[in-house]
């Protein structure tokens, strides 16, 4: 009588639950433009939803323990003058988002700490550069202020965020629309999907694709979804791929292995609702106290519910399998490094006592002046000495705002103590 052999895995049992009602954000416009967009980023300090807007494109910024029914005048982003298609935390700013839109630029946003008072409408920069719609942001994974977009016009840009400057355009790779980009870890090279069915893997800096033939696949997994575009999300820690299919109701995922047959199912979180998209937390960003390795945010048509993964363990003692060090806020090269040839793995960080997102930090924009590459024609103007730098200005006026908002909270303060000491006056003289 012959026994199955079944595979050790300690993720063999990881099981997915959804949030408590009073945990999710309820009353959010999600929108409904169709993209194949995740339209949802989530980072340890707020969660970003494209949301429908009148007159241009939007996304709303929620911090994560904002749950609950979502006010309808909750400001938003706004600025885009087409729909917001696609958006991107910056992995080593907590405080800085990336949009792209239809009007084929891109805008980076600071959102402050605070609840903003009004809408955001003014980006820390603009990037111009594509011709056609912007569809596709991801930030490096290790060096500072770089951004990559990609458009409708087939072509990908690598921005220097901090000096708005265009560091690598790749105009001559795709001839088809990019379906998606991705880095490998260190930001060495990228992979790309096209509409011409071929998968590249790419050195940006050579402008070279480097690999093409995978007319072969070490493994082959059949999938019973729909038609509908696949979002996979990898978690490297643990080697877990996620694959949750826009427009379906499950999040299918799988661990892969070095020895055959390399992918190995693991289990399907299924609900009732179809998702409309779907973010996904950062390994810091989750709770290891309760053995949480992955954390969704999954997009319903007014609502956005988060999903854990949760490993089954008794003890209350930290996982130190489950969570080896995970890369952190802190980038590891600069951009002009990294353009210059250099590459460098994350910076890693321990969860062993949880992590805490480090407070507000600006970010600075050097935008290089067309007169400092040419003599200049006559003696040059000086800058006032009233008048302050852009970053000097753009500082200024967050902390007006915060100001702001913090004298209206204040006022508002003084008025319920001026009300209670009422109250306590009519109660101390009712029992005289």
């Amino acid at each position: 009588m012959s026994r199955r052999v079944v595979r050790q895995s300690k993720f063999r049992h990881v099981f997915g639950q959804a949030a408590k009602a009073d945990q999710a954000y309820e009353d959010i416009r999600v929108s409904k433009v169709t993209w194949d967009s995740a339209f949802c980023a989530v980072n340890p300090k707020f969660l970003a939803i494209i949301v429908e807007a009148g007159g241009g494109g939007a996304f709303i910024v929620l911090p994560l323990a904002k749950t609950g029914r979502v006010d309808k005048n909750y400001p938003l982003v706004t600025g885009h003058t087409g729909p917001v298609l696609d958006i991107d935390w910056c992995p080593h700013n907590d405080n800085v988002i990336a949009s792209a839109s239809d009007d084929t630029t891109v805008m980076v946003w600071q959102i402050p700490d605070y609840t903003p008072v009004h809408n955001i409408t003014e980006p820390v920069i603009t990037l111009e550069g594509h011709s056609k719609r912007v569809g596709i942001l991801s930030w490096h994974p290790t060096a500072r202020n770089v951004l990559l977009s990609a458009g409708g016009d087939n072509v990908i840009i690598i921005w220097n965020v901090g000096t708005g400057e265009v560091l690598l355009s790749l105009d001559d790779i795709h001839p088809d629309v990019i379906h998606s980009v991705c880095w490998n870890s260190n930001g060495s090279l990228l992979a790309t999907t096209c509409k011409d069915k071929t998968l590249r893997i790419i050195d940006p800096r050579k402008s070279q694709v480097v690999a093409n033939n995978f007319e072969e696949p070490v493994a082959l997994q059949e999938m019973d979804t729909s038609n509908g575009v696949l979002l996979p999300f990898y978690d490297p820690d643990s080697s877990i791929v996620y694959l949750c299919g826009k427009g379906d109701s499950s999040i299918r995922y799988f661990e892969i292995t070095d020895e055959p047959p390399f992918v190995h199912y693991l289990n399907t979180f299924s609900s009732k609702e179809p998702q409309r998209g779907m973010g996904f937390m950062p390994k810091r960003g989750l709770d290891v106290s309760k053995c949480e390795i992955a954390r969704f945010y999954k997009l319903h048509e007014r609502k956005c519910e988060p999903i854990v993964m949760t490993v089954p363990r008794k003890s209350d003692l930290f996982q130190d399998d489950l969570y080896p060090d995970t890369p952190g806020p802190e980038p590891a090269l600069e951009a002009d490094e990294w353009l210059s040839g250099q590459d460098a793995e994350p910076v890693l960080i321990s969860l062993k006592e949880g992590y805490v997102p480090p407070k507000h930090r600006e970010l600075r924009i050097t935008k290089r002046n067309i007169l400092d590459v040419r003599p200049p024609a006559g003696p040059r103007r000086s800058q006032s000495a009233s008048e302050p730098p852009l970053s000097q200005q753009h500082t200024l006026e967050t902390l007006l705002e915060e100001i702001k908002a913090l004298r209206e909270r204040v006022q508002a303060q003084e008025e319920r103590i001026t009300a209670l000491e009422n109250m306590l006056c009519e109660l101390v003289d009712g029992t005289d």
